[in-house]
């Protein structure tokens, strides 16, 4: 039911992690999103959310300034964006 699924934010979840552990954990938060729960994934690895993200929000001091769904072509975009060029 929809009173079942859950939001889940997750803070920069494989900083300082090895390459193992990384994987274990964004094994995790795909099985999480393909359970229908709602993900919330804060991260600064374009590699991450390229592979996880059904789009993309950009905030920068606070404020949205951009949204794209991400795929491997458009992460310069993402990075433009992030960094404001």
């Amino acid at each position: 039911t929809v009173f079942a699924r859950k939001v889940v934010i997750l803070d920069e979840p494989t900083a300082a992690l090895g390459l193992r552990e990384s994987r274990q954990v964004l094994d995790l938060v795909a099985r999480l999103r393909d359970h229908g729960n709602a993900v919330i994934l804060i991260t600064h690895n374009m590699e991450h959310v390229v592979e996880l993200a059904d789009r993309a929000i950009v905030l920068r001091q606070g404020r949205k300034v951009g949204e794209l769904l991400p795929t491997a072509d458009n992460k310069q975009q993402l990075v433009s964006m992030i960094v404001g060029a």
